[in-house]
């Protein structure tokens, strides 16, 4: 890989989508659910089938580093790019290859050695591929930075939320359903499979002529760069207002969503029930994030932001509704309109994300907000237990929707509005 150039700018209010720029994000972003499918709610359940301990079940989470770590390795994606491939294919085709690798690898041992004497190689494997999908990411939001004009940034975090969302069913959900009658092997083999046939896309994606190269940016790829791209990315004007609301935006999410399952199974829901309420909802989800796109593009950034954001408190407030016990019909219906807004909140959280991203830096700029923004909501979700059993349900849930309107009053304020915007970067079609 070598240093890679200044991209070009276009109008940012390019008034067509393309049908391939859809494909391929699409694409991009569903390949990335499908292995977080598998690690965040398959493997959970297999691990306990076969008896292994819930200490080592809950560690699980420590393979998600990669995902909060990439920051630290983000702005090199940004400036190293392959002659061949192209800037971002250079990176996304190899770590999908790495991806391929690792479920090629964990296809070809039996269940009963993974989750037994070789379950550290497992995790160790595991924890390699999250690493190869994390550094896929940044380059694939660094691409989308660039693709997307300003107005349909909406609509292509649509895609990026329904995608993965669709990959995480696929390789969560349905893999649990398959996994039995089709066997460990071919059921893994499938996912891989199905990762291999996201990857067409970005093969035929013409990077070279859509994205091309101008003169080299000044900044050098040395041991100092980490230092002085985020030094840059701080130091705009309204950087501070914005990155209040980043942390500020699904807070309340965050401290709501983990206590909503754990309520259900306190009223008697059983596993059977949960995995149904799971899956329709995560289909409405997708349903919202392609609605949130399309409102989005109409609203434009400040409004969206304010009112999805009044949404996404609402739902989570509604489930304090829920409290006392609800017939079944009351819990989708929340259970939904929840799911639908935070998918809404979610693509306007991203889109404007997208916006704050410097020309040449849209990687490393991108990361460092989804970093910081995952982080908060960690941090935050990690005390959701305690609010729960000092408040009750009810009263959590109440609490969480309060804790989401500071953040609707700031992105409603928009002082955050003088950082300068990414444009996209698209070369006319030949």
């Amino acid at each position: 890989m070598r240093p890679t150039s200044q991209p070009t700018s276009a109008s940012p209010d390019a008034p067509a989508l393309r049908g391939g720029t859809i494909l391929l994000l699409a694409a991009l972003y569903c390949a990335q659910g499908l292995p977080s499918g598998l690690i965040a709610h398959a493997l959970p359940v297999m691990l306990r089938q076969h008896g292994v301990d819930l200490a080592v079940i809950g560690a699980l989470k420590l393979i998600a580093l990669p995902w909060m770590l990439k920051v630290l390795w983000a702005p090199w994606i940004d400036r190293l790019s392959s002659r061949r491939l192209g800037h971002h294919r250079g990176w996304i085709l190899p770590m999908q290859a790495a991806v391929l690798a690792g479920l090629a690898a964990v296809a070809m041992l039996p269940p009963d050695a993974l989750f037994g004497p070789w379950l550290p190689v497992f995790l160790g494997l595991l924890l390699l591929l999250n690493l190869a999908a994390a550094t896929q990411d940044v380059a694939a939001d660094g691409l989308a930075v660039r693709l997307l004009p300003a107005r349909w940034r909406g609509l292509g975090n649509s895609l990026q939320v329904g995608g993965y969302k669709a990959g995480m069913i696929v390789g969560g959900s349905l893999l649990l359903l398959v996994v039995e009658p089709l066997g460990w092997r071919t059921s893994i083999g499938l996912l891989a499979g199905l990762v291999a046939l996201m990857a067409v896309p970005v093969l035929l994606f013409p990077e070279q002529r859509r994205l091309p190269r101008l003169a080299p940016l000044d900044e050098p790829a040395g041991p100092a760069l980490l230092w002085r791209h985020y030094r840059g990315f701080l130091a705009r004007p309204g950087v501070g207002a914005w990155l209040l609301v980043v942390l500020l935006y699904k807070l309340g999410d965050a401290v709501g969503s983990p206590m909503i399952k754990p309520m259900l199974v306190d009223q008697g829901w059983t596993s059977a029930a949960l995995g149904r309420l799971t899956l329709v909802s995560s289909a409405a989800g997708i349903g919202g994030a392609v609605l949130g796109g399309l409102v989005y593009a109409r609203l434009g950034a400040v409004r969206s932001l304010a009112a999805f954001g009044l949404l996404q408190a609402a739902g989570i407030a509604a489930m304090a509704w829920l409290a006392g016990g609800a017939p079944v019909q009351a819990v989708y219906a929340v259970a939904l309109f929840e799911q639908v807004a935070d998918a809404m909140s979610t693509v306007a959280l991203f889109a404007v994300m997208m916006d704050r991203c410097r020309a040449g830096h849209e990687g490393g700029d991108y990361t460092f907000q989804a970093c910081l923004q995952v982080l908060a909501a960690g941090a935050a979700g990690a005390f959701s237990g305690v609010a729960a059993s000092a408040l009750g349900y009810g009263g959590h849930f109440v609490l969480a929707g309060l804790l989401g309107v500071p953040a609707i009053v700031l992105a409603a304020h928009g002082g955050w509005r003088g950082m300068e915007t990414a444009p996209a970067v698209s070369a006319p079609a030949r």
